[in-house]
C-alpha cells in the first residue's frame, strides 16, 4: 500500500467556528469546502484536517456520528512552544493548559476552540 496522504476528519456542531481557529492560530488553509464540510491543508507536513457538520446523513456509522471531542487531543509538534503559545494565547485562544514540562521531556500547552476540541502542542526538551 502507497498511502499519499492523511487526513484526520472531526464532526463538528460549527464547522466555520473550528475553520477559522484552525486557520488563525495554527497556519493551515482551506483546500476545499462545500454544504457540511471544509478541508484544511498544512504547508507544513500535518495530515489534512476535515471538519464535517454533525449528523450529516452521509456519515457511517450513523452509531458514531456525534460530535468528535471528548477524549480527542489534536497534537502538533513545534520546535518553539513557548513562543507559539505566547502568539496564540495573545491572539485570543482559550488556553486550557499553560506551557508545562512533564518529567519524560515533554512541554506541551493547549488550547480550546470554539466546538471543545483540544489542540495540543508539544516541544521534547
Amino acid at each position: 500500500m502507497n498511502i499519499t496522504q492523511t487526513a484526520l476528519s472531526l464532526n463538528v456542531p460549527d464547522i466555520p467556528a473550528s475553520a477559522a481557529f484552525a486557520t488563525t492560530h495554527f497556519g493551515f488553509t482551506e483546500a476545499m469546502s462545500a454544504e457540511g464540510f471544509v478541508s484544511l491543508e498544512h504547508p507544513g507536513s500535518p495530515p489534512n484536517l476535515i471538519f464535517l457538520q454533525t449528523g450529516l446523513p452521509t456519515f457511517r456509522p450513523e452509531e458514531i456520528a456525534g460530535s468528535a471531542g471528548q477524549g480527542t487531543l489534536l497534537v502538533f509538534v513545534v520546535d518553539d512552544l513557548d513562543a507559539a503559545f505566547a502568539r496564540i494565547a495573545a491572539a485570543g485562544a482559550r488556553v486550557v493548559t499553560p506551557p508545562e514540562t512533564e518529567p519524560w521531556g515533554e512541554r506541551y500547552c493547549q488550547f480550546a476552540d470554539p466546538n471543545g476540541l483540544i489542540w495540543q502542542l508539544v516541544q521534547w526538551v
